[in-house]
C-alpha cells in the first residue's frame, strides 16, 4: 500500500566553492602553484598578471542572459566526504604558471649510474663461469639500498630455479656470493649487520686493535650490541682501554655500505616554507611567501566575446551555447581568484595568531620557551574552525632565524609544574633531551633518576611517562647509552 508521508530534516551542506577554498588552504606552497597552473590551462578565462581595469561586474553579476541561460540554473547538493575523498579535478575548476612574463623554471633531474650498475660493472672483471655469472648478477640484483642481501639462500636457489631456469644449491650460491662481497664498497653483498661489519673488518690492515674488534664482532657480536663491556673484558682477558680502541674501530666503520655510493640517485624533496618570521627591531615580522600570491585576472578577451553576444541583434543557436560556455568560464576564473585571496588572507591570520602565541620562542629560539597550543586556542582567536587551523597547520613551513619548521611542531598540550603554571610538553622534552646529552656515559641515567630529576627541576611526571617522551626523541634506554 502506497502512502506520502513529510519529513523535515536539517542539514548542512558545503558549496562547492566552500569545498574549493579547503582543498586550496590545505595545500603548500609547490603544490598550490602546480593547482593554479592546471587551473589557467584548463580555463582560458583565467589569464596571469595584472589586468589594467576590471569592468567586469556588469555581465558578471547579472543574471540577465536573454533566454540562452534560461532553464540552464541547476543546484547541486555535495556529500563533502565523498567529495574530499575524490581525487578527480571537477569540471568547474581550473588553474595556470602564475609568473606572467618571467623565464619558466626547469626542473633539473640527477643522472648517473645505478648502485646496482655499479656492482655488475664491477662484477665483469672477475673470472666466472656462465652459470656462476648468472648468479652472481640475480645476487647484484637483490641488494638493497643499503648495500644488504637479506633473503635467505634457500629462497634465492628457488628463485633462480622458477626465474632464470637456473638449478643450482645453497653452498654454490654461498660460493657466489663471496665473490659478491668482494666487490666495493666493503660489506655489500652482507646478510645482516654482523656480517657487513666482519667483512669490512677483514679489508683493514691487521693490527692488534683490529684483530680484536673481529673477534669481538664474529664471537661476541650480542654482547657487544647490548653493550655488555665487563662480559667483553672477562670473555677476551683485556682491559678497558684495550676495549675501547677495537670500539673505535668498529665504531668507524659503515652500517650501510649502500648509502655511501654517490652515484646511488635518490629522489630529493625540497622544502619551500610558506611563510617567514624575521626579527626587526626587536620584533617579529611575518610575510607570506610571494608565491602563495599569484596576480590573476579575468580574460578580457572573454568578457568581450560574452558583450558582443548582448549586443547582437540576432542570436543563433550555437551563439546561445557559446555564451553558456563563456559565462561557465567567466564565473569559474572569478570564482578561483576569489577562492585564491581567501586563501592568502586566512594562511596570514592563522600563522600570525601563532606567531604572537609563541612570540617568546620566535624572539628567542628557545624551545623551553614554547607555549602550550592546541589548534582550539588558535582557532578561537581568529573565529575559525579548528579544521581550518588544522589544514593550515599539517603542511606548511615557515622559515625563521633558527631553522625551517614544519607549523605543527610548535603545538603541544599542557601539564602543570609545581608552582601551578601550565607548561609545554615540548618544554618538558627540550630538558629531558639537555639532561641526556649532559649525563655522565660512563653511568646513563635510568628512567626512574631522570624522572626524579625532572621532578626536582618542578616537573613532576612518572616515570612511564618519562620513557614515552625518551622514545619520542630516539634516545635509547640507559644501558644502551654507555660508553667507556
Amino acid at each position: 500500500m502506497l502512502k506520502q508521508q513529510l519529513n523535515f530534516k536539517l542539514s548542512q551542506k558545503l558549496s562547492p566553492q566552500q569545498i574549493q577554498l579547503m582543498k586550496l588552504i590545505q595545500l603548500p606552497t609547490q603544490a598550490f602553484e602546480q593547482r593554479v597552473s592546471q587551473e589557467m590551462e584548463e580555463n582560458p578565462a583565467l589569464e596571469g598578471g595584472k589586468d589594467q581595469k576590471d569592468s567586469l561586474d556588469d555581465e558578471f553579476g547579472s543574471d540577465n542572459y536573454d533566454d540562452a541561460s534560461e532553464g540552464e540554473v541547476i543546484e547541486t547538493e555535495i556529500n563533502v566526504d565523498e567529495y574530499l575523498s575524490d581525487d578527480e579535478i571537477p569540471s568547474y575548476k581550473l588553474s595556470a604558471n602564475n609568473y606572467g612574463d618571467e623565464e619558466e623554471k626547469q626542473t633539473p633531474y640527477a643522472s648517473g649510474t645505478s648502485f646496482n650498475q655499479y656492482l655488475l660493472g664491477q662484477l665483469r672483471t672477475y673470472r666466472l663461469d656462465d652459470q656462476e655469472t648468472d648468479i652472481a648478477r640475480f645476487l647484484v640484483g637483490s641488494v638493497d639500498e643499503s648495500g644488504y642481501i637479506r633473503r635467505e639462500m634457500d629462497d634465492i636457489v628457488d628463485d633462480l630455479a622458477f626465474t632464470q631456469n637456473i638449478y643450482t644449491d645453497v653452498e654454490t650460491v654461498e660460493k657466489v656470493l663471496e665473490k659478491v662481497q668482494e666487490l666495493d664498497p666493503a660489506g655489500v653483498g652482507a646478510r645482516d649487520l654482523q656480517e657487513c661489519l666482519s667483512i669490512q673488518l677483514q679489508r683493514k690492515a691487521a693490527n692488534p686493535e683490529v684483530d680484536l674488534a673481529q673477534r669481538i664482532v664474529d664471537e661476541a657480536f650480542d654482547q657487544f650490541s647490548k653493550k655488555h663491556y665487563k662480559k667483553l673484558m672477562s670473555k677476551f682477558d683485556i682491559s678497558e682501554d684495550e676495549l675501547r680502541s677495537a670500539i673505535q674501530e668498529i665504531e668507524g666503520l659503515n652500517p650501510k655500505p649502500g648509502g655511501a655510493y654517490s652515484g646511488n640517485t635518490r629522489i630529493v624533496e625540497h622544502v619551500v616554507p610558506d611563510f617567514t618570521i624575521r626579527i626587526v627591531d626587536g620584533q617579529l615580522e611575518l610575510t607570506l611567501n610571494g608565491r602563495n600570491a599569484p596576480e590573476l585576472h579575468v580574460s578580457r578577451e572573454y568578457s568581450d566575446m560574452l558583450k558582443g553576444y548582448k549586443d547582437a541583434k540576432e542570436k543563433t543557436k550555437s551563439q546561445k551555447d557559446a555564451v553558456l560556455f563563456i559565462k561557465q568560464k567567466l564565473d569559474a576564473a572569478k570564482w578561483f581568484i576569489d577562492a585564491i585571496k581567501q586563501r592568502q588572507q586566512t594562511l596570514y591570520v592563522t600563522m600570525n595568531a601563532i606567531m604572537h602565541h609563541q612570540e617568546e620562542y620566535f624572539l628567542t629560539g628557545d624551545e623551553r620557551k614554547l607555549k602550550p597550543m592546541i589548534l582550539k586556542d588558535i582557532a578561537d582567536k581568529i573565529n575559525m574552525d579548528v579544521s581550518t587551523v588544522s589544514r593550515v597547520a599539517n603542511s606548511k613551513y615557515v622559515d625563521t632565524p633558527y631553522g625551517t619548521k614544519l607549523i605543527k611542531e610548535f603545538f603541544s598540550e599542557s601539564m602543570t609544574n609545581v608552582e601551578g603554571e601550565e607548561v609545554s610538553t615540548r618544554e618538558i622534552k627540550k630538558i629531558l633531551e639537555i639532561t641526556i646529552a649532559e649525563e655522565d656515559k660512563r653511568k646513563p641515567l635510568t628512567d626512574d633518576k631522570l624522572a626524579q630529576i625532572l621532578k626536582e627541576k618542578g616537573y613532576p611526571i612518572a616515570r612511564r611517562t618519562v620513557a614515552k617522551y625518551r622514545e619520542q626523541l630516539d634516545l635509547p634506554v640507559a644501558r644502551l647509552r654507555k660508553e667507556i
